[in-house]
């Protein structure tokens, strides 16, 4: 009951934000690719909110994303669970640059990492903490591992050999929240 309640808070706000955020948009021509995703963003969370399972999953599968989905016993919601992919970012064999050149590259990596959450292409991104060989995580919300391939590797910080790229499916629930 309190999850609805607090959805329900939520969809209320940003329903209500829609139609401002609509009326405050510049021509589209002046508009950037970025304004525009995070828009379609915001949008794609509203209608998935009215969605029926049964639409999402159609939509799902028609984009080429793997699902399946169960009745959880404790509430009787159906859980809808969707194929992500996790990259690891391994350390790379080519760590000889110096300073500046391991910064430039540090900043490039950061901004295609965002870039990758801004085009919705990654929902999570992060540096382990142990300063092992495994460095971060980025889980890819696209439906073939061949995308999250391509997209991993073409990390600047990947490409000057910094780091590897290893990739993994996994399953997690749509639209649930990390806590």
């Amino acid at each position: 009951m309190r999850k609805l309640l607090i959805t329900t808070l939520i969809l209320a706000f940003m329903l209500s934000c829609k139609e401002e955020t609509k009326a405050n948009l510049p021509d589209s021509k002046e508009t950037d690719l970025e304004e525009k995703v995070n828009i379609e963003k915001i949008e794609d969370t509203l209608t998935s909110v009215k969605k029926s399972t049964a639409q999402l999953k159609d939509e799902l599968t028609s984009k080429g994303f793997q699902i399946f989905d169960y009745v959880d016993e404790k509430t009787q919601d159906t859980v809808l669970m969707q194929q992500y992919f996790i990259a690891f970012l391994k350390r790379g064999p080519i760590r000889s640059q110096n300073e500046e050149e391991s910064e430039l590259i540090q900043k490039e990596h950061l901004a295609h990492l965002s870039k990758m959450y801004e085009l919705g292409y990654a929902d999570i991104s992060g540096p382990f903490g142990d300063n092992g060989d495994i460095r971060g995580i980025t889980i890819y919300n696209v439906p073939t591992i061949k995308m999250a391939d391509s997209l991993a590797n073409s990390d600047p910080a990947v490409k000057a050999g910094r780091l590897e790229i290893e990739i993994h499916p996994w399953w997690a629930a749509k639209g649930f929240p990390l806590r």
